[in-house]
């Protein structure tokens, strides 16, 4: 059956955004504790591997999803590297609220608080979590359940929180690996099914090959939806030929 442009063309406006979105999601393999962004459009995908050549030119369905899957456990040994195994978000306060991350990649400030890579608080359960006067970073300890010690000392408790299934879908990305709520509906809850690991990093959850092999796919798509579009005009010419005798 002929599928009309306008739908061809939607289409490949859908393909060119999934190839955007595997060609980012590559760029990020190596970038700590990444969340690959996948799509409706990838799961057909993966339901017609080895079946390409049957797909219909414009039928794609396309919407974009975030994927928090857990990603490998790196160690790095580093005092104030810190990884989330398990279900969960580090909270990072900023001038606009509160965002959500993943990367654990934190170090302190001059006024000893623990900070993100872009020098915004961490939050702890009751605020920003500061190191004593004169304290090191290598005396920092962290326990599984996120309790902070220095020097033996108790100074806070990492806030790690984690939203329901239906609204950790809702979460936007603000870069930077951090997410943000997409209304007031969403509310966080304190995390109970995670263990913070010192010493180690969330490598991306990002599978190179999976993205290649998506890639593919989608370039044999787009040609065909091309070839869809390139036959359309052959007829329409054909026709206008045959009427102009």
């Amino acid at each position: 059956m002929t599928q009309p442009i306008t739908q061809i063309g939607s289409s490949v406006d859908a393909l060119t955004r999934e190839l955007e979105i595997i060609a980012n999601n590559v760029a990020n393999a190596n970038t700590t504790g990444f969340k690959r962004l996948s799509n409706a459009f990838s799961k057909v995908l993966d339901s017609q591997e080895g079946e390409t050549e049957t797909f219909t030119p414009g039928t794609i369905d396309f919407k974009s999803g975030l994927d928090f899957s857990q990603g490998n456990m790196v160690q790095t040994g580093r005092s104030m590297d810190f990884a989330l195994s398990g279900s969960g978000f580090f909270v990072v306060e900023t001038q606009n609220g509160p965002l959500y991350t993943r990367n654990g990649v934190f170090s302190t400030n001059q006024n000893g608080q623990i900070v993100d890579e872009m020098g915004r608080a961490v939050e702890g359960e009751s605020g920003p979590i500061t190191l004593p006067s004169g304290g090191s970073v290598s005396d920092i300890q962290v326990s599984s359940g996120g309790q902070i010690t220095a020097g033996g000392a108790a100074i806070g408790k990492f806030k790690v929180v984690d939203f329901k299934d239906k609204d950790r879908s809702k979460l936007v990305s603000t870069g930077n690996n951090c997410f943000a709520m997409s209304n007031k509906d969403i509310q966080p809850t304190p995390a109970t099914d995670v263990v913070v690991k010192q010493g180690f990093q969330e490598s991306s959850n990002v599978k190179i090959v999976d993205e290649m092999v998506g890639m593919v796919m989608v370039t044999r798509l787009y040609e065909a939806n091309m070839r869809c579009v390139s036959a359309q005009k052959d007829n329409a010419s054909t026709l206008t030929s045959v009427a102009m005798g």
